[in-house]
């Protein structure tokens, strides 16, 4: 498994899970729970019925949250509105401008 952060920042904890299942899902503790520290972000995985196998679902979520949270936001490009658009819109507003113009009481 390829990490992008140091593994040394993540504290485990293993946990029991809920919902149905019965007898094996309340005994066993086979839910995992990690914490990144640096960042905080918390990740479970609880639906395997192995330890191991959540383990390792929790550790590639965990990866995935955090390689997202450190990359960085592109940067957002500033748009101009097009001149056939404003030009439609003024003429919309024109339009409407006159609708309500026409119903206007005149007495």
């Amino acid at each position: 498994m390829e990490t992008t952060f140091n593994t040394t920042d993540v504290t485990r904890e293993f946990v029991r899970a809920s919902g149905p299942g019965g007898q094996h899902r309340n005994k066993v503790q086979s839910g995992v729970r990690l914490t990144h520290g640096p960042t905080g972000i918390v990740v479970t995985a609880t639906e395997r019925r192995r330890q191991s196998q959540n383990l390792d679902v929790a550790w590639r979520r965990l990866e995935a949250r955090v390689a997202a949270a450190l990359t960085p936001a592109a940067e957002r490009v500033a748009t101009t509105v097009p001149a056939r658009v404003k030009a439609r819109r003024s003429e919309d507003k024109r339009r409407k401008s006159q609708r309500k113009a026409d119903r206007r009481w005149r007495g």
